[in-house]
């Protein structure tokens, strides 16, 4: 198992946007596709930052599921180009963990 913790840089002012995005359009597409979203947040004390987690089973999985989603119509013609408008993709940081033995999170 895989998890996916991604920081995102949002631009000035378009947060509320951003959230709005996430959880109406991109989390439910990424849903519909299989991939296990774990959680969304905006940092409390930085109005650009928003951080969201995803799971998967592992490697192969993660590689299936991407294809399902960025490589679909939807994706390309119709949420990217308003990601593009809200957030720097140039920032984004994605840091990939392996949950310890114990871990809730599992």
């Amino acid at each position: 198992m895989l998890i996916e913790l991604r920081e995102y840089t949002v631009y000035p002012g378009k947060r509320d946007e951003w959230v709005k995005m996430m959880e109406e359009e991109i989390i439910p597409f990424q849903i519909q596709n299989g991939i296990a979203v774990l959680g969304s947040f905006v940092c409390e004390d930085n109005e650009g930052i928003y951080v969201w987690m995803r799971r998967f089973e592992s490697e192969e999985d993660r590689v299936a599921k991407y294809a399902a989603v960025y490589e679909s119509d939807h994706w390309k013609n119709v949420l990217l180009p308003k990601v593009l408008g809200l957030v720097d993709r140039e920032k984004h940081r994605i840091t990939r963990l392996v949950p310890t033995h114990l871990s809730p999170i599992r």
